[in-house]
């Protein structure tokens, strides 16, 4: 009752939202305030700044500079590449959008954000695991460690990481076309997501629900118990390391859990339940979607010595060049 409270409300307050046929949806966005709007502008616009050059400046750091050569600072370059391109995916659009009360999404522009979200996210959480196995190797089985993760390796498991989420997104596309849309197009979010999607539908998506819950399942929650299990084995190995063995392990340790605490925790909070969308949902795609992307440069270039001396020598090298 409340929600068919809250939807004519929403028919009421936007009129024109509701289609003939449908060709597009309308998005609330996260304030309809035109104040609020304009100061969110400018934050998201700086954020999105900070984030492509944060990102950008490290996939740059790293590709010329000859220290950074090993398995670890490939598998981070690869993870800046593809925080810039998922936030790439959202951030532009909904930027442009707080100029405005509300946006349209057309039909087609919904699928192909739905499957660019699930299809950046996906990778970067299973990048994120092979990441953590490579510290495992490195910590766990040092003596092995040249031999275990090869250049082949590495470009094998980024390979498999790509290709299997790409599968788990058309799924995930795939499920839309079969929902029948005959009642009303607004979407209570800044994206276009499965949750909401089902919801709109004019049908029983129980069903549909429980799939979508499961096949991304699949992607959060086996990489997160691996995370997990990764971790325990690292941190009760590190009890026979010597003190500056331990603080070097736990400082590239730290920045990596620290991202998975704000990437995939709330992904598995938002897709790991019933699809149904909470108040909270906005909050929580802001912060993994928009937010997280920001904050992994920073978190690796504050935490991590290497890379910010190959960051300077770089600089250097380039006043040295520069007329």
């Amino acid at each position: 009752m409340q929600a068919g409270m809250a939807t004519l409300h929403l028919h009421t307050q936007y009129p024109w939202s509701l289609p003939h046929n449908f060709t597009e949806f309308f998005t609330l966005g996260l304030s309809q305030r035109p104040e609020v709007q304009r100061t969110l502008f400018v934050v998201f616009l700086i954020i999105y700044t900070v984030t492509v050059c944060g990102n950008m400046l490290i996939v740059i750091t790293i590709t010329f500079s000859s220290n950074l050569a090993s398995p670890m600072y490939f598998f981070l370059s690869n993870l800046s590449f593809i925080d810039t391109c998922y936030s790439s995916s959202l951030a532009p659009k909904h930027i442009a959008d707080f100029l405005y009360e509300g946006s349209t999404l057309s039909y087609e522009g919904s699928l192909a954000q739905l499957f660019g979200a699930h299809f950046l996210g996906g990778v970067e959480i299973i990048l994120l695991t092979v990441m953590a196995f490579d510290r495992y190797v490195a910590i766990c089985k040092p003596l092995h460690y040249t031999t275990t993760m090869t250049k082949h390796l590495c470009l094998v498991l980024v390979a498999v990481a790509w290709l299997g989420v790409f599968l788990h997104s058309l799924v995930q596309l795939f499920l839309v076309p079969q929902l029948p849309f005959c009642g009303p197009n607004i979407i209570n979010h800044f994206v276009c997501d499965l949750s909401p999607l089902l919801e709109l539908a004019c049908t029983n998506t129980y069903v549909l629900g429980l799939l979508v819950v499961a096949n991304t399942g699949v992607i959060c929650l086996p990489n997160f118990l691996m995370l997990a299990a990764s971790y325990i084995v690292i941190l009760h190995s590190l009890r026979s390391h010597s003190a500056e063995g331990r603080q070097k392990a736990l400082s590239t340790c730290g920045a990596h859990f620290t991202v998975v605490a704000l990437f995939v925790v709330p992904c598995i909070f938002s897709y790991m339940r019933p699809s149904t969308t909470l108040p909270i949902d906005k909050n929580m795609a802001v912060f993994y979607g928009i937010l997280t992307p920001m904050w992994i440069p920073l978190i690796y270039i504050l935490r991590n010595e290497e890379v910010k001396d190959a960051m300077r020598k770089l600089f250097t090298r380039s006043e040295i060049v520069s007329p």
